[in-house]
C-alpha cells in the first residue's frame, strides 16, 4: 500500500509582520512625499544661472529625480513587501531598507541638479 506524499504546510500569517510593514510603507509614502516635496526646491539651483551660463537641462533632469525617485522606492518596496506577505515571509525589513534610498534619491537629484551650474 503506497502512502500518498504530504503536501507542505504554508507557514502561518505572522499577525504582527503584517501590520509593521503596513505601518512603515505608510511612514515610507509620508517620507517619500517630503522627499519629494523637497526635490521642487532644487529648480533654484538655476538661481544664477543669469550672470553664468548653466546646463539647463541637467537642473531639470536633477529635480525630476529628486521629485520622482522616491515614489519609484516606495512602489518597488510595496511590490517586494506584498510579495513577500502573500509568500508569508517577513516583510517589514523592506520599507526599512528602502526608506535610506528614498532620502539618497534626494541627494542623487542634487548632484546632478548642481552639476549643471559651472563653480568659480
Amino acid at each position: 500500500m503506497s502512502t500518498l506524499p504530504a503536501f507542505p504546510t504554508k507557514p502561518p500569517v505572522r499577525t504582527w509582520d503584517v501590520i509593521a510593514t503596513i505601518i512603515l510603507l505608510v511612514l515610507l509614502g509620508v517620507l517619500a512625499f517630503f522627499v519629494s516635496f523637497f526635490g521642487f526646491f532644487l529648480a533654484m539651483a538655476s538661481d544664477p544661472c543669469g550672470a553664468v551660463e548653466c546646463n539647463t537641462d541637467l537642473i531639470a533632469t536633477g529635480m525630476l529625480t529628486a521629485v520622482a525617485l522616491p515614489w519609484v522606492f516606495l512602489l518597488l518596496a510595496a511590490v517586494v513587501a506584498i510579495v513577500l506577505l502573500v509568500r508569508r515571509h517577513v516583510a517589514f525589513w523592506v520599507p526599512l531598507v528602502a526608506a535610506p534610498l528614498v532620502i539618497a534619491s534626494w541627494f542623487i537629484g542634487a548632484a546632478i541638479a548642481t552639476s549643471g551650474v559651472p563653480t568659480g
